[in-house]
């Protein structure tokens, strides 16, 4: 499957509209009157694979200031929030409105069960640069990113002297130095593995392969051994991280040739309770006041010309450009390759 038939394929299984789902959020009816639905309806919870209290907090506090309505989040790992929603659709017992999740999994989840319903034109969508405005389909749309580079332990590595770019990696220097995000399995390190395998080919991790990297699955715990000094270089680093990292001897780093990236986006599951606070809350997560939340904790916004002033030390991360397109469509086949590749 091709890169645009993952896309359509999902669509075309997703884009119905359930005839459960009030109306009023498909109609095309104006903001005034959307708005005026949603504060009727009161709430809005949102299922969300995202486990970060650092954006949901703020962006539900700012939209029940904003709108007088109440967000609840339910968070959860992809494939527990999947099982949840089946349930619910399957058992006729709606609690969810928006789905809230990675991207790649939302179109998985769509393409395979159809829990979701159109979402309409959102104002905020018009704002989207163009890389992610391609992927928006009648579904989903994409509301930030999740981007990756390096961390180093700076009391190992001088100012200056740390990778710069990806195949910086396989300076001979850095052998049996790199704790590396487990590759062959979903996470940080396969995203980093696609997308590094499609900007370099396969080499780039053959070669890396014999840098001898020690592999992990704890985020947390990953940053912590470079911190100590176990290992000099942690890839890829989730830059959400970096604000918390202050004080700790490490640095993170920005690839000068691109970011791995990862995008989240929202949807409305079908037959929601609140169709119309959920509709709000999606084109809400577009505003320059959610972009803003999301640029100061390390993300990656979504929007072209943010009005918003981002601290100093946090505005590098929200300006960085992609190593290459996301694409989702080889997923088994990239985490049958990493399985090859690093024995």
């Amino acid at each position: 499957m091709n890169r645009r038939e993952f896309g359509v394929g999902a669509l075309a299984s997703g884009a119905m509209l359930s005839p459960g789902v009030d109306a009023r959020a498909q109609s095309g009816q104006g903001q005034e009157e959307l708005i005026a639905a949603a504060r009727r309806e009161g709430k809005v919870v949102v299922y969300s694979g995202y486990l970060s209290p650092q954006t949901h907090d703020p962006i539900g506090k700012a939209f029940e200031k904003k709108h007088g309505i109440k967000v609840e989040v339910f968070t959860a790992r992809g494939n527990e929030l999947r099982e949840r929603i089946r349930v619910e659709q399957s058992s006729n017992r709606f609690l969810g409105d928006v789905l809230h999740n990675a991207t790649l999994l939302t179109l998985q989840q769509v393409a395979a069960e159809n829990p979701v319903a159109s979402l309409g034109a959102l104002p905020g969508a018009a704002r989207l640069k163009p890389e992610f405005a391609s992927r928006v389909t009648d579904v989903q749309v994409p509301v930030f990113t999740i981007n990756y580079g390096f961390l180093v332990n700076t009391n190992i590595v001088g100012a200056g002297e740390e990778p710069k770019r990806w195949r910086d990696l396989l300076d001979p220097k850095w052998k049996g130095r790199i704790l590396f995000d487990d590759p062959r399995t979903p996470g940080g390190g396969r995203v980093m593995f696609h997308m590094t395998t499609d900007k370099y080919g396969r080499g780039f991790h053959e070669d890396l392969a014999r840098q001898n990297p020690t592999f992990s699955r704890d985020y947390g715990e990953a940053v912590r051994r470079v911190a100590r000094g176990e290992y000099t270089i942690y890839i890829p680093l989730i830059f959400s991280q970096a604000g918390p990292l202050k004080g700790l001897p490490v640095r993170a780093v920005i690839p000068e040739d691109g970011v791995t990236y990862g995008s989240y986006s929202t949807s409305l599951l079908k037959n929601a309770p609140h169709p119309n606070a959920a509709r709000l809350l999606s084109d809400f997560y577009l505003s320059d006041e959610v972009q803003a939340i999301y640029a100061e904790t390390g993300h990656g916004v979504v929007v072209a010309n943010l009005k918003a002033n981002i601290s100093p030390e946090m505005a590098p991360f929200a300006a960085v450009k992609p190593l290459v397109e996301e694409d989702g469509s080889r997923y088994d086949a990239f985490l049958a390759l990493a399985k090859e590749i690093y024995k």
